[in-house]
């Protein structure tokens, strides 16, 4: 079907009879129970919710929240608003009262619904009395109206409700690894750009399956997983909980998946743990079985059906990536904002080079300032931020140009390298400047460690800050186990010393015994290291740490 100049809506609409009997979105209701979705029941559902939110007589386009863990509600609830003639905010499901007030009265939200979470107790005092609540099936206990009372009440609003390309659609706070967030207004115009130009580029179809499990209310999930299913006509499928992961995976059987760093880290140590990576590259250095072992793997991960497999959000260490093209998983790198819908860069099948995020997809065009910023403009390029002229005026150059606050350079084939953010690069003592970014991808090569952070503004040398994987901390008891890990740490200073200039060598690893989470705010809401937060947490032991001149120090 050609989707060009369709926006959303019109596509909606166009599923709801072309497709009105075929599954659409399958949702884990838990004991391994699932409710299924098909095109017709969640647009009659979408349609019932609209006519509740008229019903209500808000000023036109009021901000309605969504504020819930990925399900068929939440994609739902976007729809409704968007019928209803609202514009719709997404908050992350792991955001504090404060940050859930701010966005909240920010945005002057008039209805919040509220989702699938698993600590409301700590956000509920955030939301401000005068927000009507409504509440999905697989909420936390509460006493707002439910999503099933009212769809079963309200009527389908009835006609094709449409709205034009360039009316703000959705307010997308970012997670800002500084700051309180920015609310980045994306139109239906903008969406639909990156929707098309997205699966253009992808050759997406209807047949595909995804699993959405990365938060909706970020751009990554909400372009390549909401718009594009919206746009392609494919299924969707959602996950019940971290434990059910796998599971949930393998009732999916994605033909498409996405993911962040962290995760695909994550995937790659759970297979380590079972079979150690010396054994596996052994077995896959055997022709006739290493295709047997990969295809093994593959299905333990649940990603033996996948055929695109992307990565997004952050940098991915060179040897992570070359360990999945060696299983035969091409990992895709993309690059892209929330403040342009995710859409911006990617690699694409074949034309990869380890280390850089791909080719400017259509309609982007790219240049470096002469700072080294990597400057984009699209039509899927932000409207501007809520109620914030001059940082919009600061975020633009004077020819429309996004700046992206990334350091970049371009190879001759148009392919991307992000060389760090122009904000983190640090100066030593010395007076040289360095970009933590390249030094940290090489440090993530080491299957022990899960995050990293090199800093070491003002000293002498950089040094960096690891947290060691999950599974690898309880060992640690094990004292001929610690100085195993130690050693192999002392090696990986040498190892990344001889591959960077001299003033960008460092002086010495911290393993520090803290957890970086969301939680303690060290992380943002899709996994990104708070930079700021970490540094200042270990401010004080700096000079302490530096004048033990010890290759690697034990927090």
């Amino acid at each position: 079907m050609d989707t060009t100049n369709k926006l959303p809506l019109d596509m909606l609409y166009h599923w709801e009879t072309a497709k009105a009997d075929t599954l659409y979105m399958t949702q884990p209701v838990g004991n391994g129970k699932v409710v299924e979705y098909t095109w017709k029941r969640a647009v009659d559902e979408a349609r019932r919710m609209a006519s509740y939110l008229k019903s209500l007589n808000l000023p036109e386009k009021s901000r309605v929240g969504i504020i819930s863990k990925n399900c068929a509600h939440w994609i739902m609830s976007d729809w409704a608003i968007w019928m209803a003639g609202h514009i719709s905010v997404p908050l992350y499901p792991t955001l504090n009262a404060d940050t859930v007030n701010y966005i909240l009265s920010h945005s002057e939200c008039e209805v919040l619904f509220v989702g699938k979470l698993d600590d409301w107790d700590m956000m509920k005092s955030g939301v401000p009395e005068n927000v009507r609540c409504v509440s999905y099936p697989l909420s936390p206990p509460n006493d707002f109206e439910t999503w099933d009372d009212i769809i079963g009440q309200f009527p389908p609003l009835e006609g094709n409700i449409r709205r034009d390309a360039d009316e703000l659609a959705t307010i997308v706070y970012t997670s800002g690894s500084t700051g309180r967030p920015k609310g980045v207004m994306l139109s239906f115009g903008n969406m639909a750009f990156a929707a098309e130009g997205g699966m253009e580029v992808l050759k997406v179809g209807s047949g595909e399956r995804m699993l959405s499990y990365l938060p909706l209310a970020h751009v990554f999930e909400r372009t390549f997983v909401e718009l594009a299913s919206l746009y392609a006509g494919f299924q969707l499928y959602f996950a019940e909980s971290l434990d059910t992961f796998v599971q949930d995976l393998q009732r999916a059987q994605p033909t498409l998946f996405l993911s962040v760093p962290r995760l695909w880290v994550k995937f790659q140590h759970g297979v380590l743990q079972k079979l150690p990576k010396e054994k596996l590259d052994k077995l896959l250095r055997i022709p006739l079985l290493n295709r047997v072992i990969k295809k093994k793997v593959l299905k333990g991960l649940g990603l033996d059906k996948v055929k695109l497999a992307g990565s997004g959000s952050a940098p991915l260490s060179h040897d992570v990536l070359d360990w999945y093209r060696n299983l035969g998983l091409e990992l895709l790198e993309g690059y892209g904002m929330s403040e342009n819908f995710a859409y911006s860069h990617m690699n694409k099948p074949g034309r990869s080079r380890t280390g850089y995020v791909g080719e400017a997809l259509p309609g982007v065009e790219v240049k470096i300032s002469d700072e080294g910023e990597i400057l984009v403009k699209s039509p899927a390029t932000m409207m501007g931020y809520y109620k914030d002229e001059e940082k919009t005026r600061e975020t633009f150059t004077d020819d429309g140009f996004l700046k992206t606050g990334d350091k970049g350079e371009v190879d001759e084939q148009g392919r991307l390298k992000i060389t760090g953010r122009i904000k983190e690069i640090f100066k030593t003592s010395k007076g040289k400047y360095i970009a933590p970014a390249p030094i940290e991808n090489r440090l993530m090569s080491h299957e022990a460690i899960e995050m990293v952070c090199v800093s070491g503004a003002n000293q002498t040398q950089p040094h960096a800050l690891v947290m060691l994987a999950e599974e690898i901390r309880p060992k640690l008891a094990d004292e001929a186990y610690r100085r195993e890990i130690e050693e192999s740490f002392k090696q990986l200073i040498t190892d990344v010393n001889k591959t960077v200039d001299p003033h960008e060598q460092l002086a010495f690893i911290i393993v520090v015994s803290d957890e970086w989470s969301i939680e303690n705010s060290f992380l943002t809401p899709t996994l990104k290291l708070k930079r700021n937060v970490v540094e200042d947490a270990y401010q004080e032991q700096i000079e302490s740490w530096y004048a033990k001149r010890q290759p690697v120090i034990w927090q």
